[in-house]
């Protein structure tokens, strides 16, 4: 009984996350334009200028304890009050939804995130999901999204275009360039620099298309990472990088801005590893690693001291490819937390959950790095990232 509950309520917080997200909380005076666009009409609930959620449950992201009865105004876009639904101040023109028995909490802000999908093949291409991962990306509550790397550049900053006019459903979106991947890609959706020279161009190309980060990949030198680093930071943008070719102290004293996927692409603890070069076996040479030794400990220091920072995409890859140890680095209880699992699993089977007008449309996949949803074979299979 128990576990039907929590579903249950797990499926209502989600609901609700969709309708937050698809109320669209912009200015008044965009409304006009959005009618301009009838397909999303099917996924919107309400686009009146003033709007009130009563009776809610809220949880407010900061760790205190979920607060229950609560009712948020929302007046041009913008939040204007939120409390006790016996206190709330609603004015007369607002629209007013009755959400008792629903959850509400703030938007996901995704940090590592992506517009495509893996078509397999050998060499293995990838496609844009331009259609479909906005609209489950807000399904699930994520209402910010970094692309982290696109294959389709132009196609994500059109489609970035069309969400700012509110002529398309989707997330608000912060657009990576393409890859800035070295001689050696395992795919042909990426370029491969010809040197350090080639990626201060493809910098500077794409920042003035619109790109606001960059993402260097497992193969870019230690020159040309120097070099887009140099020319993101003249722009004020940022790079980020999953890396190999080029170990976490070896960027960090580069100037590189953020690493991906925690420790797991670091591999300047490979025995012998060559500069530039990605080396076999940097999953081995983890497991066996002390972390308290001193080569891994100035490894961190260098970073903190960077002011680098760590996205560690815990679901999607560290705990999709982990050696499962007693203890350590590997170890089950870091990377596998039962409660965690348990979240993601009420997560993906919610994952078909829409707001009214949208419940004849059902989620076929789950837009998360690594991992696509089937909602019939209800499974998750592995993908690249």
């Amino acid at each position: 009984m128990r576990r039907k509950e929590a579903s249950h309520i797990s499926k209502k917080a989600l609901c609700l996350l969709c309708l937050l997200c698809l109320l669209w909380l912009k200015p008044a005076g965009t409304f006009t334009a959005f009618a301009q666009a009838p397909e999303r009409q099917q996924f919107i609930r309400t686009e009146a200028p003033v709007i009130a959620l009563t009776h809610l449950r809220m949880i407010d992201g900061t760790g205190a304890p979920a607060v229950e009865d609560v009712t948020i105004v929302i007046n041009g876009g913008k939040i204007e009050s939120v409390g006790p639904t016996a206190a709330a101040k609603i004015p007369a023109n607002a629209q007013t939804l009755d959400l008792n028995g629903y959850t509400m909490l703030p938007g996901i802000v995704g940090m590592h995130n992506h517009m495509f999908f893996p078509m397999g093949g050998s060499p293995p291409m990838y496609s844009n999901m331009g259609t479909s991962f906005p609209r489950l990306y807000l399904a699930n509550g994520v209402t910010t999204i970094r692309t982290t790397g696109s294959v389709a550049p132009y196609t994500d900053l059109e489609i970035k275009t069309l969400i700012d006019a509110g002529r398309m459903i989707g997330p608000k979106m912060h657009v990576t360039a393409p890859y800035l991947e070295g001689k050696g890609a395992f795919t042909p959706v990426m370029h491969q620099l010809a040197d350090a020279n080639d990626a201060r161009r493809m910098v500077n190309f794409w920042a003035d298309q619109g790109a606001t980060s960059f993402k260097a990949y497992m193969n870019i030198t230690r020159d040309e990472l120097r070099a887009a680093v140099e020319e993101a930071h003249k722009r004020g943008l940022k790079v980020t990088g999953h890396l190999c070719s080029v170990g976490y102290k070896e960027a960090a004293e580069i100037g590189i801005d953020n690493l991906e996927h925690g420790l797991f692409a670091d591999s300047e603890f490979v025995p012998n590893k060559q500069p530039d070069q990605c080396p076999q076996g940097v999953s081995n040479s983890l497991r066996q690693i002390d972390i308290k030794s001193a080569p891994v400990q100035e490894t961190i220091r260098t970073l903190v001291t960077k002011n680098v920072a760590i996205t560690s995409t815990l679901p999607v890859f560290e705990a999709g490819g982990a050696p499962l140890a007693q203890s350590g680095i590997g170890a089950a209880s870091a990377l596998l937390n039962q409660r965690m699992l348990n979240t993601s699993r009420l997560t993906l089977a919610s994952a078909t959950c829409k707001p009214a007008r949208a419940s004849r449309h059902r989620a076929t996949s789950f837009p998360c790095c690594a991992r696509r949803w089937s909602s019939n074979a209800h499974s998750c299979k592995r993908a690249d990232c």
